[in-house]
């Protein structure tokens, strides 16, 4: 909470990133299954608009929606929305990444498995391919 009274603002982002590391998880890819292949996601964006006010031990329900994804997998974007317990959107996180290579520290394609993961990831309304130069 902050001094408000309401949902500190860094914590709408800790709950999508907490749902970001489930849904992989879900699909295979947990913690260990990052270390194992020396991989892992990092983000280049993150931009959170700020709907309504979550009061203090208001329950609130995070979604994840695909909202791009390069051809090779290798990019993309998500928008978590944060709806308050009445069902009004709170807040929306859109967050731009990729993989990176933890023992080259360079970015990389990912396996197929993955790239299927986040294919099956439900798309969001504005969901735009992810074009590469």
């Amino acid at each position: 909470m902050d001094p408000n009274a309401h949902m500190r603002h860094s914590a709408y982002t800790d709950y999508a990133a907490q749902l970001r590391i489930e849904y992989l998880a879900e699909h295979g890819f947990g913690m260990q299954r990052f270390a194992e292949l020396g991989m892992g996601p990092i983000l280049f964006r993150e931009d959170t608009r700020f709907l309504k006010e979550v009061g203090i031990s208001e329950a609130i329900r995070v979604t994840a929606e695909a909202a791009g994804l390069s051809a090779d997998g290798s990019r993309w974007r998500i928008i978590h929305t944060l709806y308050k317990a009445d069902g009004r959107p709170a807040a929306t996180v859109t967050v731009d990444g990729a993989w990176l290579d933890l023992r080259r520290r360079k970015l990389m394609v990912p396996p197929p498995e993955m790239v299927e993961a986040m294919r099956r990831m439900p798309r969001h309304e504005s969901y735009a391919d992810i074009i590469r130069n």
